[in-house]
């Protein structure tokens, strides 16, 4: 029926009715904090372009997880910057290794916490690419192996998940393969499966300190204006044993989101990536935006969109807006 008996504006009027019957609804649960782990001791090293992000050392690392922790957000996600780097990036498979060592002291200290690893090799390469380079190229199929054994290391530190984020074709079949044949069959595997060669990871670059040293990641990581192969990206990633499929960055690929959440029943993950999370700090220190509001509402989009999961620099920000 037409207005006057029709008023939609009824449901709007308090913020309890606007709660009651809200369609969307993103919950502390839903939510996966990066962090930045380095060598040293006492390290809380502030991330100039992420205003609010630190890298950590193990130890300072400990106590912010016991933070993130203790407001109700269930899961970290660990990328690591080494002391040394090397060409094909074999410091990241070290037992002793910056992550490896996070990982076992986050599970021995904060067991509650869930405790997911970033795969790849740009953090850990001398030249800053995701792979072994074989006459000025990123190689594939070479760059497998070494993949596949880091995922293993962290398996073996106590990691309860991996993520592979490089983009090689192949790369979850074999580092499920290698995980099942050592004994580690239960560690589920998210997958990086639409990652774009996109702007937005500029602050990120400077906090891992993983800039590609020549040329750019447009040979492996996808084109922004494809759809279509994000399909196909997914459909090989779940082929090949994917447990969780990941779209990043996020907010710029609501559509693709949509798409990946319609063609597949896996769980879907989004990267609210470094460069989203920068533009609303910026704006709001000064003074353009509610910064904490907009970012609440960026995650909102996300979860409309069709994700599940939401790796987000603004977690423990909005930890206490969250149910």
């Amino acid at each position: 029926m037409p207005f006057p008996t029709q008023r939609p504006r009824r449901l709007r009027k308090s913020d309890v009715l606007r709660s009651m019957v809200r369609e969307t609804h993103v919950r502390r649960a839903d939510l996966i904090y990066p962090m930045f782990v380095e060598p040293g001791s006492g390290v809380t090293q502030p991330i100039h372009a992420m205003p609010g992000q630190n890298r950590y050392s193990v130890d300072t690392l400990v106590e912010a997880c016991k933070r993130v922790h203790g407001v109700g957000i269930p899961a970290v996600i660990l990328f690591g910057i080494p002391e040394t780097k090397d060409p094909t990036g074999k410091i990241s498979l070290d037992p002793h290794g910056i992550v490896q060592r996070a990982v076992e002291a986050l599970k021995s200290s904060v067991p509650g916490l869930f405790v997911i690893t970033d795969v790849c090799l740009c953090e850990y390469t001398s030249h800053g690419h995701c792979g072994v380079i074989v006459d000025g190229d990123v190689a594939n199929d070479p760059t497998l192996e070494l993949l596949a054994r880091q995922a293993l290391s962290h398996a073996e530190a106590g990691a309860d998940m991996v993520a592979p984020s490089d983009m090689m074709d192949g790369r979850v079949g074999a580092i499920r393969r290698l995980l099942d044949e050592k004994g580690h069959a239960e560690v589920p595997i998210m997958s990086y499966a639409v990652k774009y060669a996109s702007g937005f990871y500029g602050p990120f670059r400077e906090a891992a300190e993983s800039a590609p040293q020549f040329g750019d990641r447009r040979s492996y990581q996808m084109d922004p204006a494809n759809t279509r192969e994000a399909m196909r990206e997914a459909r090989l990633d779940a082929e090949e044993g994917a447990d969780i499929l990941m779209v990043k960055p996020a907010l710029p690929y609501l559509d693709v989101i949509r798409g990946v959440r319609e063609a597949f029943d896996h769980p879907v993950a989004a990267y609210c990536v470094s460069g989203e999370y920068s533009m609303i700090k910026a704006a709001g220190a000064n003074g353009w935006i509610d910064a904490d509001r907009v970012a609440l509402e960026v995650l909102t989009a996300i979860k409309r969109a069709g994700a599940d999961l939401i790796l987000t620099y603004s977690a423990l920000d909005l930890a206490d807006k969250l149910d």
